[in-house]
């Protein structure tokens, strides 16, 4: 080969070889290209994300915000309902309610008296621990088999009084209000809250001789207690 040709052949060569290098060159550039743009799409990707977990979470934050404040109206709600219910005192406010007594709330006790010609005298005590209410309202007073009522031996119907503690009520029992010869003899007496008391308790008096009784209201001293002669 001449020396002529043999300079051709080499720059031939040469001019094939940059063009090749240049191809792969840009290949090479498409594809880191291509790569960026891939990752910048998936560090888009990610960064929405974790904006779009945010917004989740925030709407989860959101709908358990609402659901407490559900609750705490529904405990004002509640609160509302129990202030609300009560004896009004008349100045807007009202005062919880107690509950009445029952003859099986009580400690009874009777005993026989001298004065006024003589009456039983009655008092009545909450057991411990209970704190009930009597009512403004005669006891139930009742003797024999034939259940035979004491009438009010007061014109006017007392008040309600509460027992607690060491407070205690008392009544009087005129077992005999005639002075007619005459009546019942009996031993002892049936005593309850009211007639529709489920729990009547019968206590011992001594002989008695009953005819048309009469019963005080319930007072707090045993004086106010003595029933008209």
């Amino acid at each position: 080969m001449s020396g002529n040709r043999r300079k051709a052949f080499l720059v031939s060569a040469v001019l094939v070889g940059g063009a090749l290098l240049m191809t792969a060159c840009q290949d090479t550039d498409k594809a880191a290209d291509t790569g960026a743009s891939q990752g910048s799409s998936s560090a888009s990707g990610d960064a929405a994300a974790p904006s779009g977990s945010s917004a989740a979470g925030s709407g989860q934050g959101t709908g358990k915000g609402s659901g407490a404040a559900g609750k705490g109206s529904g405990a004002t709600g509640g609160a509302e309902d129990g202030a609300g219910s009560g004896a009004d005192t008349g100045n807007g406010k009202r005062e919880p309610v107690g509950q009445s007594c029952g003859a099986n709330d009580i400690s009874w006790n009777a005993r026989s008296e001298t004065q006024a010609g003589g009456y039983i005298l009655i008092s009545a005590k909450a057991k411990p621990g209970i704190t009930c209410i009597l009512p403004a309202a005669l006891p139930t007073v009742a003797f024999g088999s034939d259940g035979t009522e004491a009438g009010p031996a007061e014109q006017s119907v007392g008040k309600q009084i509460t027992l607690s503690g060491n407070t205690t009520a008392y009544a009087g029992v005129n077992p005999k209000s005639t002075n007619a010869d005459g009546g019942k003899e009996l031993d002892s007496i049936i005593v309850a809250v009211g007639n529709d008391d489920p729990d009547p308790v019968s206590l011992k008096v001594g002989t008695i001789t009953v005819d048309k009784p009469v019963v005080t209201n319930w007072h707090t001293s045993a004086t106010d207690a003595v029933p008209a002669g």
